[in-house]
């Protein structure tokens, strides 16, 4: 079903800010991700395995969310609505929305500007397509021939480089984050056609200081042990307990202190009373 009307975003929701932002995980909605674009075309789908489809109104860029997929994104573009496609760009189920919002907003913007850039050119260099890494800190790793591995300082995520693939199908850069395993590694893998500012943008996300929302029973306990987390809402004082109420009871009482007028020699002598006038005697 094709539906013209803006996709409705929720705010999000949660009981603790995650941050870094690469260890939250999927929050199971796509709302960060889709919030870009939610003013483009949607198409919701019951049956098969693409559950959403938001297209850019030329069609030329689509943005599919598969609900029950390892791969939960798959964000493609072509040349015109019904030709092949240029590039693809993966998300797999545990990566958070947030990161896919950095693609999405790009592409959005590209698509309002109307010079088609999403189209360009790849550029076979791969420093630009990282260079929001290289300039958060990100660390260069040893690695194989023909390939180029960054690292995050914390070690919990990082981005690696295929330098000799050059066929347009072919998956050549992948961002990753969290400790391996199936609910803990978030993985978003771009074609070789992509153009690199695109994936520049899908890296800033991850670099982006702003924590996100999540509700802690819902995080993966390893991310969780990797992550920073803060409460939405401070903790309570603990209740004092009978042993606290008996010191305080028995706390002596506070010593105050009143100034008292003191005399010295600079003092003012009051002034002496003026005598009572006698009384006439009467004869």
């Amino acid at each position: 079903m094709t539906d013209d009307l803006p996709r409705r975003i929720y705010p999000p929701e949660g009981d603790v800010y995650v941050s870094p932002r690469y260890l939250a995980g999927s929050n199971g909605i796509g709302d960060a991700g889709f919030a870009p674009v939610a003013h483009w075309p949607r198409h919701d789908f019951d049956d098969g395995p693409c559950q959403l489809l938001v297209s850019s109104p030329d069609g030329r860029i689509r943005i599919g969310w598969y609900g029950d997929d390892f791969e939960l994104w798959k964000i493609t573009a072509c040349e015109d609505a019904s030709g092949p496609t240029r590039w693809a760009a993966n998300f797999n189920h545990v990566t958070p929305a947030e990161l896919v919002a950095g693609l999405t907003t790009a592409l959005a913007q590209d698509w309002v500007e109307g010079n088609d850039r999403f189209l360009e050119s790849p550029s076979w260099h791969w420093r630009p397509k990282i260079q929001p890494l290289i300039d958060a800190g990100w660390t260069r790793e040893p690695s194989r021939h023909g390939e180029i591995e960054f690292v995050a300082p914390d070690g919990n995520a990082g981005v690696s480089i295929d330098t000799l693939s050059q066929h347009p199908d072919e998956e050549t850069v992948e961002l990753w984050a969290g400790p391996p395993g199936w609910g803990t590694r978030a993985e978003a893998r771009f074609t070789s056609s992509t153009p690199a500012h695109l994936i520049a943008a899908t890296a800033a996300a991850f670099t982006d200081p702003a924590p996100v929302l999540r509700y802690r029973e819902h995080l993966s306990p390893r991310l969780a042990a990797l992550a920073h987390l803060t409460p939405v809402t401070p903790p309570k004082p603990p209740t004092p307990t009978p042993l606290d109420v008996q010191r305080t009871l028995r706390r002596p009482p506070m010593l105050t202190t009143r100034s008292v007028p003191r005399w010295n020699t600079s003092t003012p002598v009051p002034a002496a009373a003026a005598p009572t006038p006698a009384r006439a005697v009467r004869r």
